[in-house]
C-alpha cells in the first residue's frame, strides 16, 4: 500500500455507532412543561402515581348496582329476582349506602354504593329502563361479584411507577399523566444546535446570486431536519472558504454553550475544505461505504460534539437520516425512529459493489419506485420522495419484486 492509499471505507452501521458514541454526553437540563406541550418530549424523571387508577370502584356501564349475594335469592320462572329501586347514582356524585335487596340505577363511571359489588346492565332489567326510586325491578339471578365493575387500583396503585425516565411522551402516556391529576411533566430541554453550511459558491436564498454561485439549500434542509427531530436550531451560518473566519465564527457560537454543532460541506480532501482544515486535529474524517454521503467527519470543538456531513444537498439529507437522527434517538430517546419496512422494488435496480446505496423513493403501499437518479445534487427528486430505499452492496442486478428495506419519511 502506498503512503497515499486510503484506509478501507467504514461501514454504514459502524459509522452510525460512531456518531451515537460522539453524542453520548448530551445531557440537556430538566424543565417542566404543561401537558399540551409534552408530546414527543422525553421524560427526564420517573413519575410515581399520586393516586390509584381507578381511584374508587365504579360502574363499567349504565345499569343497576347490587349486592351480588342478593341475586342468589329464589328466582322466578324467568330466572329473575325482584329488587327495590334505590336512589340513582349519577357520575360524579357520592352514592348512598345500599340496603339489602336494593338495586341502585347507576351511570357509567359513577362510584359504586357501599357494599355493592356488581352492576347489571340496564338492558337486562324488567321492565326496561330505570324505574323511579321505590319501584320494583327484576334482574337476572346468580350475578357474579365484580361483574361490570372497575376496581379501585386495577390499572395502577398509588406509589407505583407510572412513567419511566427516558420514555418519549406519546398521547397515551400524556393521557395517563392527566388521569393521575398531573398538569405538567419534567422533560429534557430540547438540545440546542448551531448549523454551518460552507462554500464561496453558495449564497443565502433571497440574496443576489453571482454567475458562478448557487443558493444554499443545506441550511434549510438541516434546520428543518433538526427541528423535526426535536432539536432547537440556535443559529445557522453560511461559512466562506476561509479557515480563519470559520474559527472565529465557531468560537463566538461556542460562547453561547450549544449542545451540538452540525455542518454540511467542507469535509472532503480538496483545497478549500474549511471544516476539515479547522477540525482535523480535533476529530476524525473518514469515508463511509455509502452513496450518497461518503465523506463524513466527527470532532469536538470547544467541548461541544461536532457532526460534519457532506455538502451536496441530497448527501446532507441522507446522512442526517442514516446517522444523526438515529444517534439522537439512541442517546436522547427522541425523535421517534423512522418507520422501517421491507417493500418490493417496482423496477429492476443495479446496486453498487462494496457500497450501500440510499435512493430517494416513492412508496405507494404496494411497491417502492425510485425517484430520480442516484446523483446527490438531484433535490427535486428528493422532494417527490416519501421514503429512502436502502440497497445493500452487490454486483448483480436486483430484479423488480426484490424486497428491500425502506425508511418512511412522511
Amino acid at each position: 500500500m502506498s503512503r497515499h492509499a486510503h484506509p478501507p471505507a467504514r461501514g454504514v452501521e459502524a459509522h452510525r455507532r460512531a456518531v451515537t458514541d460522539a453524542l453520548r454526553d448530551l445531557r440537556p437540563p430538566v424543565q417542566r412543561v404543561p401537558l399540551r406541550q409534552a408530546l414527543g418530549r422525553v421524560l427526564a424523571l420517573d413519575v410515581v402515581a399520586p393516586l390509584s387508577l381507578q381511584p374508587f370502584d365504579n360502574a363499567q356501564m349504565d345499569g343497576f348496582a347490587i349486592r351480588a349475594a342478593d341475586s342468589r335469592r329464589p328466582a322466578g320462572e324467568d330466572g329473575t329476582v325482584p329488587f327495590v329501586v334505590a336512589a340513582p347514582v349519577p357520575a360524579g356524585h357520592v352514592p348512598q349506602p345500599l340496603a339489602p335487596g336494593q338495586a341502585a340505577p347507576i351511570m357509567t363511571g359513577a362510584p359504586l354504593p357501599p357494599d355493592a359489588d356488581a352492576v347489571v346492565p340496564v338492558e337486562e332489567a324488567l321492565p326496561s329502563g330505570f324505574p323511579a326510586p321505590g319501584a320494583a325491578v327484576r334482574l337476572p339471578g346468580a350475578q357474579p361479584a365484580g361483574r361490570f365493575v372497575r376496581r379501585a387500583g386495577e390499572d395502577i396503585e398509588t406509589g407505583e411507577r407510572a412513567l419511566r425516565a427516558g420514555q418519549r411522551l406519546t398521547p397515551a402516556r400524556i393521557g395517563l399523566a392527566a388521569a393521575l391529576g398531573l398538569a405538567e411533566l419534567p422533560v429534557r430541554a430540547r438540545p440546542r444546535a448551531v448549523v454551518y453550511t460552507t462554500g464561496d459558491e453558495v449564497v443565502a436564498p433571497g440574496a443576489q446570486r453571482g454567475p458562478a454561485q448557487i443558493y444554499d439549500a443545506n441550511a434549510a434542509i438541516l434546520s428543518a431536519q433538526l427541528a423535526e427531530a426535536g432539536v432547537e436550531v440556535a443559529g445557522a451560518h453560511l461559512v466562506p472558504d476561509d479557515a480563519g473566519a470559520f474559527s472565529e465564527r465557531l468560537a463566538a457560537d461556542a460562547a453561547h454553550a450549544p449542545d451540538l454543532f452540525v455542518s454540511s460541506g467542507g469535509v472532503s480532501e480538496g483545497a478549500y475544505e474549511v471544516i476539515r482544515q479547522v477540525l482535523a486535529s480535533r476529530g476524525e474524517f473518514v469515508h463511509v461505504a455509502m452513496q450518497p454521503g461518503g465523506p463524513q467527519g466527527l470532532a469536538v470543538a470547544h467541548g461541544v460534539p461536532f457532526v460534519c456531513l457532506p455538502g451536496n444537498p441530497v448527501s446532507t439529507l441522507v446522512s442526517f437520516e442514516m446517522f444523526l437522527r438515529p444517534a439522537l434517538t439512541a442517546v436522547l430517546g427522541a425523535p421517534a425512529p423512522r418507520p422501517r419496512l421491507t417493500a418490493p422494488l417496482a423496477e429492476a435496480v443495479r446496486p453498487l459493489p462494496g457500497r450501500t446505496q440510499v435512493r430517494r423513493a416513492v412508496w405507494d403501499g404496494t411497491a417502492v419506485a425510485l425517484a430520480g437518479g442516484p446523483g446527490s445534487h438531484l433535490l427535486a427528486a428528493a422532494a417527490r420522495a416519501n421514503a429512502l430505499a436502502v440497497l445493500p452492496p452487490g454486483d448483480a442486478e436486483l430484479p423488480a419484486g426484490t424486497p428491500v428495506e425502506i425508511l418512511l419519511l412522511d
